[in-house]
């Protein structure tokens, strides 16, 4: 005998408010910032050398890093700093590093811009801004772990943040001749020595 009893009507669909959208955009973006600051620490770990060998491994013959093939051709920087970084690497390390800037950097410590405290929007094209802001991030990535105890965090504002903060948006820091208003933006990467050659006499 067929069931000829009515069907059960589905949930009424979930309707988020508009009001709420720009919330759920924000933390998605978030959200997805610390997924891939997650996974460039995974390949960081990832690659990490292993542990010394110990004494009776010592006595054969030292095995060749993984960084490095049969040919003795290094195939990667044995640093983390983004400064020893290139190609894709580096390209990945600036995103992650963009995300931490935009979200958790500025959003707290990005302080009112003025002549005394510049600022610039294209910080990623200042070298010296990209090294010292990777300098922090790596350090707030370490300090403000749980391993790192319940002093990390102010550990990391008195010997990183501050000190980072008083160099890179000094008067004469980085960003000298950029942005000191924010209606009136504007962007110039400071010039730097050329290098010497090297000369005959100062290679003996």
């Amino acid at each position: 005998m067929s069931d000829t009893s009515p069907p059960t009507p589905g949930p009424e669909p979930f309707r988020v408010p508009d009001g709420d959208l720009d919330d759920l955009a924000s933390t998605l973006a978030k959200t997805m910032a610390e997924v891939r600051q997650h996974g460039v620490i995974l390949d960081r770990l990832g690659s990490e050398p292993p542990p010394a060998a110990t004494a009776t491994e010592a006595a054969g013959p030292a095995p060749i890093p993984e960084s490095v093939d049969a040919e003795g051709e290094d195939e990667g920087p044995a640093s983390v700093f983004i400064v020893a970084l290139g190609g894709e690497a580096y390209a990945a390390e600036i995103a992650a590093l963009t995300d931490w800037v935009n979200y958790l950097f500025l959003p707290v410590y990005g302080r009112e811009i003025s002549s005394t405290r510049p600022w610039c929007a294209q910080w990623h094209e200042h070298p010296e801004a990209v090294a010292r802001l990777h300098a922090l991030w790596l350090a707030w990535q370490q300090l403000t772990d749980t391993e790192a105890g319940l002093a990390g965090p102010a550990t990391w504002h008195r010997d990183h943040l501050d000190h980072t903060l008083a160099h890179l948006r000094a008067p004469d820091g980085p960003f000298a001749a950029c942005t000191t208003s924010p209606s009136r933006p504007h962007h110039r990467v400071l010039a730097t020595p050329a290098p010497q050659p090297l000369t005959a006499e100062g290679a003996a």
